[in-house]
């Protein structure tokens, strides 16, 4: 286990995590652990839940501001956070990830109700994002290997933004993240 990296992420979160979630009343802090927490309570195995706790982090890595999105700009947080957590995770944590945007796309095409769950920031983030996939952007997605742990993850992202939910603090989920590292060469 690399303490550095748990140390390292477990900083981000605590640091970096005060910045307010979109539009929602919770900051990206809250929301990390409400995923993770989900995830948990799900019985979902340690990638995921360090999928969950770390979904974000591209928000905490970019200089973008707090909410670019409100500026019309797609940060493409999902691509940056994959890319920034691959040095230290393989696939099954970095891919769900990178497909957390995707995965709301397909769910608004693929189930006709997942819209209207959608909070005011994901709608208007999905614009920017792409909207709704096509059919062909659908097969494509239901095709990947990381396809169903990636809307698992999406479903608990668009549950975590509960204002006031007490869970766990960054420390509990940090055994998760140990145990996904993966071995250095």
């Amino acid at each position: 286990m690399d303490q550095e990296l748990v140390t390292m992420i477990g900083e981000i979160i605590e640091g970096k995590g005060h910045r307010l979630y979109g539009l929602s009343a919770i900051n990206q802090r809250e929301h990390a652990l409400q995923a993770a927490w989900l995830a948990e309570q799900a019985g979902c195995e340690a990638a995921l839940i360090t999928s969950c706790l770390l979904h974000d982090i591209g928000h905490m890595v970019h200089d973008l501001g707090e909410d670019p999105a409100k500026d019309g700009i797609d940060d493409k947080h999902e691509e940056l956070g994959q890319v920034w957590l691959s040095r230290w995770f393989g696939p099954e944590v970095t891919e769900p990830v990178r497909l957390h945007v995707a995965a709301k796309r397909y769910l608004c095409a693929a189930e006709p109700d997942y819209f209207a769950k959608l909070s005011k920031d994901s709608v208007r983030s999905l614009a920017l994002q792409g909207g709704p996939m096509s059919v062909a952007e659908l097969a494509e997605y239901r095709a990947n290997p990381y396809a169903e742990a990636a809307t698992k993850l999406r479903r608990f992202d668009e549950a975590a933004k509960v204002k006031d939910l007490a869970t766990p603090p960054v420390a509990h989920f940090l055994p998760y993240v140990a145990a996904c590292e993966k071995p250095r060469a």
